[in-house]
């Protein structure tokens, strides 16, 4: 036999009984596999002493039971791993087991030497990878560099432009003033206003691109936009150019910033009606859509159901080389002085902080077309609350607002503004200063607070201790960038509101307004 074998016989033993066992047959391949010779009339408390503990504990368990084993085992007086089967041999009275096994020492050593390999193999991966994601940050640090002097350059050159109208209208208004010519005033002040809302708007473009503008997604139907949209862009579109929707039946609801929707569109619409200088067809169409793992993962996105809403032109199209830079900020292939090159990259920015994606599909001569996909909201729409007047709600005596904002300016301007409708106002310049009134025992019917603060807290933190302090105290956050983050992505709770900077007037009492009426 190629297999070592050998019966042994227990004995009673000092130990107990059946405590040792003795070897009475052994074949010449014992010697080869175990590395013991001559063990017949051997007692294994001889021959390994310090192991004849648990090798009688196993064999005597067969002897017992008269259940076969098979397992490995080193036998470590001599370095070997054993694989070995055993069973009982005649009646239990006879005290006799069979044993059979091999020396797999060699291929024991194998596999440890293999599992040595793959375990290094693996931090050899690991090193890899980590030298490779080095590499592949430095070139994305080298990138974002590389576009920042691009986005750098072209927002100081349109800044400085808006500034100059802004700061020069101010100017001539001084001017005039202490000239007694008010007569022009009215014309500068229209001037600055409008140098002023081109600066919101080129910001607002910037934090969409960044994806860090603030959204009030709700679940709608983005069909009830469609109308509202075709008849204002067709107005300045010009006679040559026809619009048409084509609006999908039974589309479902998708959680979307409404108004930013409506900007994105009208911007595609623009770049459409650019495009097609001799006139032509621009077409706004909606649909429901699928995307199973293939196509998702080339879209970036998850598995899943989608609303789509796209923008087609018949124009000039654009060519291949372009189409990887058209999202990029400040990247225009119109003409000089004809486009900042940010309304693909807010679309984009929009579509994204929304959760979803844009593509672009285009062939020059054949025309463009764009299209937004949002995840499909599970739920009814929400429909629109009545647009509450800024003068609608009377002001009740004693009725008072805490504003919080760190920029002196703003919060005079608030606290004017609100003196002026009849509420009474305290005012604090930061986070612990706001908490420290709102622990105090005065009235407090409102908060309006910047997100932003300086102190310590942030406008979110102290709108949850005023909640906890007041519950059901009505809140008006107030942001100059998109703290997004720090306002759960727009999930505010029930009697809070998102007033974005800068802000009209008008726009804050209608919002006031709404915040204060009666449940």
């Amino acid at each position: 036999m190629d297999e070592g074998f050998c019966i042994i016989e227990f004995l009673d033993g000092p130990h107990g009984p059946l405590s040792d066992y003795i070897h009475i047959e052994a074949n010449a391949a014992y010697e080869r596999h175990a590395g013991i010779p001559n063990v017949v009339g051997q007692k294994v408390r001889e021959m390994v002493p310090d192991e004849a503990d648990g090798w009688v504990e196993l064999y005597g368990g067969v002897l017992r039971t008269g259940q076969p084993i098979r397992f490995q085992r080193e036998l470590v007086a001599t370095g070997r791993y054993l694989e070995v089967s055993s069973f009982r041999v005649g009646d239990p009275s006879d005290r006799l087991v069979a044993v059979l096994f091999n020396d797999v020492t060699e291929r024991m050593r194998a596999e440890a030497a293999m599992r040595t390999l793959n375990e290094t193999l693996e931090a050899r991966i690991a090193e890899a990878l980590a030298e490779r994601e080095q590499v592949e940050s430095a070139l994305r640090q080298a990138q974002k560099m590389e576009a920042v002097g691009q986005l750098t350059g072209g927002l100081a050159h349109d800044f400085n432009n808006i500034l100059a109208g802004i700061s020069g209208a101010f100017e001539m208004i001084g001017t005039r003033i202490a000239q007694g010519r008010t007569a022009d005033v009215e014309r500068y002040l229209a001037a600055g206003q409008g140098a002023a809302r081109r600066a919101a708007a080129l910001t607002h473009r910037l934090l969409a691109f960044s994806r860090r503008q603030t959204l009030t997604p709700r679940p709608i139907v983005i069909n009830r936009l469609l109308a509202d949209i075709t008849e204002l862009f067709q107005r300045t579109a010009g006679p040559g150019i026809m619009v048409e929707t084509v609006a999908a039946s039974a589309l479902w609801p998708a959680l979307v910033d409404d108004n930013q929707l409506e900007n994105a569109l009208l911007n595609l619409c623009i770049n459409a009606r650019d495009a097609m200088p001799d006139g032509g067809r621009i077409t706004i169409e909606t649909g429901n859509r699928w995307l199973d793992h293939t196509t998702a993962h080339a879209l970036g996105l998850d598995p899943g159901q989608y609303v789509t809403v796209c923008v087609s032109d018949t124009g000039i199209g654009i060519a291949k080389e372009d189409l990887e830079r058209v999202f990029d900020p400040f990247f225009t292939t119109k003409p000089m002085g004809q486009g900042t090159g940010l309304g693909l990259s807010m679309v984009y920015g929009f579509a994204r902080q929304s959760h979803g994606h844009v593509r672009i599909y285009s062939e020059v001569g054949q025309g463009t077309m764009v299209c937004i996909y949002l995840p499909r909201y599970h739920g009814e729409e929400e429909v629109d609350a009545p647009l509450v007047p800024a003068d609608s709600v009377p002001v009740e005596a004693g009725e008072t607002v805490l504003v919080i904002d760190d920029e002196p300016s703003v919060r005079m301007l608030i606290a004017d503004a609100l003196g002026d409708r009849g509420y009474a106002c305290l005012e604090a310049q930061d986070g612990p200063a706001g908490l420290k009134l709102l622990q105090s025992g005065a009235r407090i019917d409102l908060l309006i607070t910047d997100v932003g603060l300086p102190g310590g807290l942030n406008g979110r933190q102290v709108a949850d201790a005023a909640r906890a302090l007041r519950p059901g105290l009505r809140i008006l956050f107030v942001t100059g960038y998109a703290e997004n983050a720090v306002l759960n992505h727009g999930h505010i709770e029930h009697g809070m509101e998102v007033l974005t900077k800068p802000f009209a007037i008008e726009d804050l009492m209608r919002r006031v307004a709404r915040l204060m009426q009666k449940d």
